[in-house]
């Protein structure tokens, strides 16, 4: 029996917009991600108005791409945060590089406070594809330039007209640490920028307290059976999504950890401690967020303020049980990261 080349297989498949749409699941499958968008883009643009065509295509293009892509951009502190930052860095002769174009607002924001050139490198191709269409939509496709390729991978003779005067990226996770913001940094601060180039945030922090979750998701008795054993199952820590009330803090936040993005590192993995003093009340577990330092004037967080909302959860550490905390006892929290993750524990 004769087989096509897939090459082949996609040139009789153009012809069909269906079969495109299966066909972008295929290299999808095959780990084939930038020959899957781009077929499915094909698709898409064959059919726009067929669903069963929509639905495959769409499949592919939002596999492994997080669902905060869309709400962090519509958080008005944290945007407002960094175009403050950027207008204060960016002159008419600044090139500025952004690691992680996501939705692309930080590259637009930076070519609207005036800078001359914008690199944006994004990793996955379908959320660069996105981007670049953004870009061209809101009039910016002249000074921001989207490449599909993660900042490891960039030439910045060939990729960026040259070293970079400023960095801005989004690279943040509700722990800190979790998108690779210590490796990707080291690296930009050596391969792609200028001597003393502007870095966006400059300072990440990492802060606790003790607290109490009025809805811990742990088991217990249900339906008249104990449950609890399961718990042990169920991971060191979960996230609270902002503007939920069902967190009291229980004492005034410590620092824990206090990265310098500025510097460009090194950042060795390390253990810390600190100690939070009670105010008083029952605590079930340590409530840890973020602080960014944009600059030397801005300053953006997430902490578990009653009513207020962040793109960012807070991150809750449950202890083992519930325990009565006096106000004036002094509790010793510890913590260590790598260059990935991050742990607490009281």
């Amino acid at each position: 029996m004769k087989t096509l080349p897939l090459d082949a297989f996609l040139a009789r498949a153009a012809e069909s917009p269906l079969a495109l749409a299966r066909l972008a699941g295929v290299f999808l499958n095959m780990g084939d991600k930038a020959r899957a968008c781009a077929v499915a883009m094909q698709a898409l643009a064959s059919a726009p108005d067929d669903p069963e065509i929509r639905s495959l295509s769409v499949n592919v293009l939002s596999d492994g791409v997080p669902s905060w892509h869309i709400s962090i951009v519509r958080d008005g502190a944290r945007n407002a945060a960094y175009e403050a930052a950027l207008k204060r860095a960016i002159t008419p002769q600044t090139r500025v590089l952004e690691i992680g174009t996501g939705s692309g607002i930080l590259a637009m924001m930076a070519a609207r406070a005036g800078a001359e050139h914008v690199v944006s490198c994004e990793m996955m191709p379908a959320v660069a594809e996105a981007a670049k269409d953004i870009v061209a939509l809101n009039g910016y496709a002249d000074r921001v330039l989207v490449i599909a390729k993660k900042s490891h991978d960039l030439d910045p003779n060939r990729d960026m007209s040259g070293l970079a005067h400023v960095l801005v990226s989004e690279i943040i996770s509700n722990n800190m640490l979790g998108q690779d913001v210590l490796p990707v940094t080291e690296h930009a601060v050596k391969e792609l920028l200028q001597p003393g180039a502007k870095i966006i945030p400059a300072r990440g922090i990492v802060r606790v307290a003790l607290a109490h979750d009025a809805e811990p998701p742990r088991m217990g008795r249900i339906d008249g059976f104990d449950l609890s054993p399961f718990n042990r199952l169920a991971g060191n820590y979960y996230v609270v999504r902002r503007g939920s009330e069902r967190i009291a803090l229980l004492s005034a936040p410590a620092e824990l950890f206090d990265f310098d993005f500025q510097s460009g590192g090194p950042f060795p993995a390390a253990t810390a401690s600190t100690t939070v003093t009670s105010t008083g009340g029952r605590a079930n577990g340590i409530a840890q967020w973020i602080a960014l330092q944009m600059d030397d004037e801005g300053w953006y967080e997430n902490d578990p303020r009653p009513g207020a909302s962040s793109a960012w959860g807070v991150i809750f550490w449950p202890f083992a049980g519930s325990r009565d905390c006096p106000a004036g006892a002094a509790i010793k929290v510890c913590g260590s990261h790598d260059r990935h993750t991050l742990r607490i524990w009281a």
